[in-house]
């Protein structure tokens, strides 16, 4: 056993320490400050479903009106999905200009 550390293996260890510590740390991929991708998945997800649902109620509404039952509900719902798309692409649009102007890679304070 040795009793008293080697002086040179200690100033080994404190140069790969520091080296490692100089080392600049990898930041997590950012969206939109403030946003995980988790939240803005289901965003885009809510969109889409948010448009079906409207589309749907509306046509549904129209055909107990008229007394057409699947006609309206059938062409409301597919114009809510497309809706629903067009608002999600929107909101995609969006995130890529506003990643676009920030760094990949940034730092969080």
């Amino acid at each position: 056993m040795v009793t008293e550390p080697n002086p040179d293996r200690l100033r080994a260890l404190e140069a790969r320490l520091a080296k490692v510590k100089g080392k600049p740390v990898e930041a997590k991929a950012s969206t939109v400050q403030g946003f995980s991708q988790g939240e803005v998945a289901w965003r885009m997800v809510i969109e889409l479903v948010t448009g079906m649902v409207l589309g749907a109620g509306l046509g549904y509404g129209l055909d107990a009106l008229f007394g057409t039952l699947p006609v309206f509900l059938i062409i409301f719902s597919l114009i809510g999905f497309a809706a629903g798309v067009k608002t999600m692409l929107g909101s995609a649009k969006q995130l890529a200009k506003t990643t676009a102007g920030q760094p990949a890679n940034r730092e969080e304070d």
